[in-house]
């Protein structure tokens, strides 16, 4: 099958999932700034949120780039991550709403962990489907961003319940690394260009 498909139905979904999120964020019924101060959490929560999403679907344009066909295997993965992508919004609301306690934000670590996962499984049948010695596998590689992420998250849920704080540092770490986009798949491209 061709990809044209999973990559449009893809970028809805994630436009969904950022609009879904932006409705979240409630008019206060105050017309002074001060009005704006207990909304803080419920924004810091958004921003990082949208960062996310918006790493996601720029990894997944990357990826998606050296993909020449998909099959169910592949449609299935997809839609497995794109379920977890859609829980963000749930997980954000609920951090935002009670400023970063323990629960809400290990549920927000779970999330982002399971997003990673399936990001991770997604890759790994779209390198089985196009083989090892494919532009994909070449540009993956070992995945050193993708492991530390993964140990982040882990790290990050059961820090949540000593110190919320501890949790959010790790999950705007890992958004960090993520934020500038992932040059390995440009890299491998240009290579082959040359070649």
């Amino acid at each position: 099958m061709k990809k044209g498909r999973i990559e449009a139905f893809s970028d809805g979904v994630l436009a969904i999932i950022i609009t879904i999120m932006v409705l979240e964020l409630k008019v206060p019924h105050g017309d002074s700034i001060k009005d704006l101060m207990p909304l803080l959490f419920v924004f810091l929560s958004y921003v990082l949120s949208f960062i996310y999403v918006g790493i996601y679907w720029n990894n997944h344009h990357h990826m998606f780039m050296v993909v020449n066909k998909v099959n169910g295997a592949v449609l299935w993965a997809n839609l497995h991550l794109l379920f977890w992508l859609s829980m963000i919004p749930f997980a954000t609301a609920w951090m935002g709403e009670n400023h970063f306690t323990p629960a809400p934000t290990a549920l927000y670590g779970f999330v982002l962990l399971m997003n990673a996962i399936a990001y991770t499984i997604l890759s790994m049948i779209l390198v089985k489907h196009h083989g090892e010695n494919s532009l994909l596998s070449r540009a993956l590689g070992s995945d050193f961003k993708g492991k530390i992420s993964l140990a982040c998250y882990i790290i990050a849920i059961p820090c949540a319940f000593i110190h919320t704080w501890i949790s959010g540092a790790l999950f705007v770490l890992v958004a960090l690394l993520w934020l500038i986009p992932d040059k390995r798949i440009e890299r491998v491209i240009h290579e082959e260009e040359i070649s």
